[in-house]
Parts: C-alpha cells; sequence; structure tokens
C-alpha cells in the first residue's frame, strides 16, 4: 500500500536516491525545499515517489522493480493525487526516474495512457569564463536579492510581487530563502526585469532558476544576471547547478557561454490528468 511519509521521516529515503542524479530529489529529503513523498513501506521504504512542492514535477525513487508499488501507482495517482493536483490547478502529471532504469517502467506502467515524453540536460561549472561577462545597457542596475529588497519598504519596486511569487513557488518562506539560498536581481526603471536564484538547494548545490520578463529578453540580461550568481557561488564555497529542458537553445547557450558542462541527460514523461 501506498502511503504518505511524515516530513519527520523523509529521512528514511535517504538510502533510495541516486547520489549522481537530481539534485531536486535530494533538497526535498533534506527538508531544505517543500514536498511530499509517497512509499511503499512507511517503516522501511524501498520505492517512492517525490511530489516536488512547486508542482515542477514527480520524481520515482529507490527499487524500480518493486511489484507491489509499480502495480499500485496508477490507482494512487488516480484516487489521491490527480484530485489534490486539480485543487491546484495542475491538469499534468510529469514523472521522471532519478535513475535511469525507472524509464522503461515509467513506459510500461503508463503505456495506457496518453504519455509523451522530453528530454532534459543538466550542467555543471567546470571552466568559469568570466572574461566573458557581458556589458548591459544603461539604466540596468544588478542587485543581490536581500531581505530590504524583499520587503520593498519604500515601494521602490513596482512589480515586487513578481519576486515574491518566484521564491514562494520554491520555497516554503522567504526566511528559509534567505537562510538557504541565494540569487540576484536585474531592476530597469524600478522594476525588476530579471531574475537568478536558487530554486532548489541540497548541501551546497544550487539549482538555478532564471527569468527573464518577455519584453526584456534579447539584451544579454540572463547572461549578466547568472554570472553574478556564479560568482557568488565560487566566492562562498557553493556549487551551481544548471537544469534546463533539451529544447531550451538560448539556456543551453547561457550555460555554456558562461563555463558550464553537461553532465548528465535525462528523460521526463507526462500524461494528462482525465
Amino acid at each position: 500500500m501506498i502511503s504518505e511519509l511524515n516530513k519527520s521521516d523523509f529521512y528514511k529515503c535517504n538510502g533510495l536516491v541516486n547520489e549522481k542524479g537530481h539534485m531536486e530529489v535530494k533538497a526535498v529529503i533534506e527538508g531544505v525545499n517543500p514536498g511530499r513523498i509517497f512509499v511503499d513501506n512507511l517503516v522501511s521504504p524501498n520505492s517512492g515517489l517525490i511530489w516536488l512542492g512547486n508542482n515542477d514535477g514527480f520524481f520515482f525513487i529507490g527499487k524500480e522493480d518493486n511489484e507491489g508499488f509499480n502495480s499500485e501507482i496508477n490507482n494512487f495517482i488516480d484516487k489521491v493525487i490527480v484530485p489534490e493536483a486539480k485543487k491546484v490547478g495542475l491538469n499534468w502529471f510529469e514523472g521522471i526516474g532519478n535513475h535511469q532504469k525507472w524509464n522503461k517502467i515509467i513506459e510500461k506502467i503508463f503505456e495506457h495512457r496518453k504519455l509523451g515524453s522530453w528530454n532534459q540536460r543538466v550542467y555543471m561549472l567546470e571552466n568559469y569564463n568570466g572574461s566573458d561577462e557581458p556589458m548591459i545597457e544603461q539604466g540596468y542596475s544588478v542587485l543581490k536579492i536581500s531581505k530590504t529588497l524583499y520587503k520593498n519598504n519604500e515601494n521602490s519596486l513596482i512589480n515586487i510581487d513578481f519576486l515574491h511569487s518566484k521564491v514562494s513557488e520554491f520555497w516554503s518562506s522567504a526566511d528559509l530563502f534567505f537562510n538557504d539560498g541565494i540569487g540576484y536581481c536585474i531592476v530597469h526603471n524600478n522594476k525588476i526585469v530579471c531574475i537568478c536564484f536558487s530554486g532548489f538547494a541540497a548541501g551546497n548545490v544550487h539549482c538555478i532558476d532564471i527569468e527573464t520578463l518577455e519584453d526584456y529578453r534579447g539584451k544579454k540580461l540572463a547572461q549578466k544576471v547568472a554570472h553574478r550568481f556564479v560568482k557568488d557561488c565560487l566566492e562562498n564555497d557553493k556549487v551551481p547547478y544548471w537544469d534546463c529542458m533539451e529544447v531550451n537553445k538560448p539556456s543551453i547557450a547561457v550555460a555554456e557561454n558562461i563555463g558550464f558542462t553537461n553532465v548528465f541527460n535525462y528523460v521526463g514523461y507526462d500524461f494528462p490528468f482525465e
């Protein structure tokens, strides 16, 4: 029977983690980022499903050939996951195996659904190209995301909600973000137009989330703010981690320009909730 683990018991999943796999999994299990974990056995789990707190996917962890878990997962998704997902406006299941052996299992157990897939790339920094940091147009300022900036007491930033929504998407609270994450933004005419911050964090590894407002793309703002983020990591013994879709050519170009190297790739699967 698949059941939900209490957060105080997340540590029981430590042995199910692929150490060379996705750091989002580690971030949830370590309790740094929000998420829920469903397992086959509450005392000694062998397989599990992690639901990321930002609703950005589900990770399958542990034994991929666990017949008991695999035979129940479809019913569990339909009866437990779907109703709760729809409450938060989620209409798709996006599943990822924490190690590659899960891929064939996912394809098999969901073969009766309208299963699609996509490819992701993970990059780690190997040779930082600091000399390639671009100049940006006058009137644009790179600012560290501090508590003062976040509180916006003087109401100088007209779209502070953009920052608040990004942080709350990944973190249980702003305090947790300031304790465990780092971030930078670019401001133009009192408007935040680009953000780069720790979406997930596990140990000293920080997964980069970056977004530029549509009207401001093509100005090398993402590249500029990513350089600042990376420098902060290097100065404070943190490891930047870049995960993006294979079709996201602009994101890949920024990563490779800065000096990130593709260290592993993985497949994501999706299907619509009926």
